[in-house]
């Protein structure tokens, strides 16, 4: 993605035909050919922000992977040792009945809804570990990072962002699942963790042409560097017509239906009697607004960071006549917002993460403490 707005998508392109998608790595901004060198103020409070936003967010996904390890490590501690039933259930009898702490439907669940936050986690921490590099570029008068680093830093933006809303549908899909039919649908760790490994590796298929074909070019009147793909303008539209089908549309359209068939069970949870099955022994059970609504506000979150950027990069790909009536100074200033905006997705989403995942463990530890005392005199008098 282009921070200032200079980066070109090949040689042959016209000067304010802007390279989509890469907003954390470019042409620095002193190359009088593409775009007049931005105010020392501006350039200064863009990299300032940006620095902030990166800072919160890495502090943020870092507690939410310690988070997820701590929970992780808590679990395989109940399972690893026998202890009371602490649902509810038990807790309300005289004497503690002995089973396992939790069952294999919701701890497969809790385990792969565990692992596909570590993803989203993952791939923000990534994502805004590019932000350095879009500082120094941003203050920088030439390209300081060799072609290699042309070629996987500007790769790791497709890649993160792909990774997770790959791993956010993978999510809707599990949480429909769950609701429709809770007992044949239950996830295994295995197969949580196979579903995230699709994740990223569709994820790397899709971003592998542009870290393959980018490469360093010098800059016209041989001023500064060109991170270019190789291939022409018609190549670059279609592939860039792809990446936003793939990213936005049509997961945007798979997430859309699923939280719209989810809807339509909770009506039918609520308007129906609970032995109406319809012939199905184990009837759709009411989804849990909590984790629903939460996972749903990562997507709304994700289309409202990305979608403006996505619309404003295409804009010269399938209108290129509506950049010509704006000045290059406001493109570029539009261009840092909407890079501002993409780190400030990854700095907000572990807010998310930490509600989607926190709650219950407080939970569970609370049950924990309530059932003890009865654990242990339910094993002295076994004793």
């Amino acid at each position: 993605m282009d921070v200032s707005g200079s980066t070109s998508l090949s040689s042959s392109t016209s000067p304010s035909y802007t390279f989509p998608i890469l907003t954390n790595l470019s042409l620095p901004s002193s190359s009088p050919s593409l775009s007049p060198s931005p105010g020392v103020a501006s350039t200064a409070l863009f990299c300032f922000f940006l620095s902030l936003l990166s800072l919160l967010g890495i502090l943020g996904n870092l507690y939410t992977l310690g988070l997820l390890i701590r929970r992780r490590r808590m679990s395989r501690r109940r399972r690893a040792a026998p202890s009371c039933c602490y649902s509810p259930s038990c807790l309300g009898t005289s004497s503690p009945s002995f089973s396992p702490s939790s069952s294999p439907t919701s701890s497969s669940s809790s385990s792969s809804l565990h692992l596909q936050v570590l993803s989203l986690a993952l791939a923000d921490l990534v994502y805004l570990s590019t932000a350095p590099f879009i500082v120094y570029d941003s203050l920088a008068s030439d390209w300081a990072f060799g072609e290699l680093g042309c070629r996987l830093l500007l790769s790791l933006d497709l890649l993160t962002m792909h990774a997770s809303i790959f791993t956010l549908t993978a999510m809707s899909l599990d949480r429909y699942r769950a609701v429709a039919d809770p007992l044949v649908a239950s996830s295994t760790p295995s197969s949580g963790l196979l579903r995230v490994a699709l994740a990223w590796g569709f994820a790397v298929a899709l971003s592998l042409p542009m870290m393959i074909t980018l490469h360093l070019e010098d800059g016209e009147n041989q001023e500064g560097k060109l991170c270019v793909p190789a291939w022409d303008e018609q190549s670059s539209k279609a592939y860039l017509s792809v990446l936003f089908c793939t990213s936005i549309l049509g997961p945007g359209l798979a997430i859309g239906a699923l939280y719209a068939a989810l809807g339509r069970l909770y009506w039918v949870s609520q308007t129906q009697p609970a032995w109406v099955g319809g012939g199905n022994a184990y009837p759709p059970r009411a989804p849990r607004p909590k984790v629903l609504l939460l996972i749903l506000g990562i997507v709304l979150t994700f289309w409202a960071c990305f979608l403006p950027f996505w619309i404003w990069q295409l804009l010269p790909l399938y209108r290129p006549e509506v950049l010509r009536v704006v000045p290059v100074g406001t493109q570029v200033t539009i261009n840092r917002i909407l890079t501002g905006l993409t780190y400030g997705n990854s700095c907000v989403n572990p807010f998310f993460y930490t509600l989607l995942t926190g709650k219950r463990r407080r939970t569970s530890r609370k049950a924990i403490s309530a059932a003890a005392p009865l654990c242990q005199k339910g094993s002295s008098e076994q004793q």
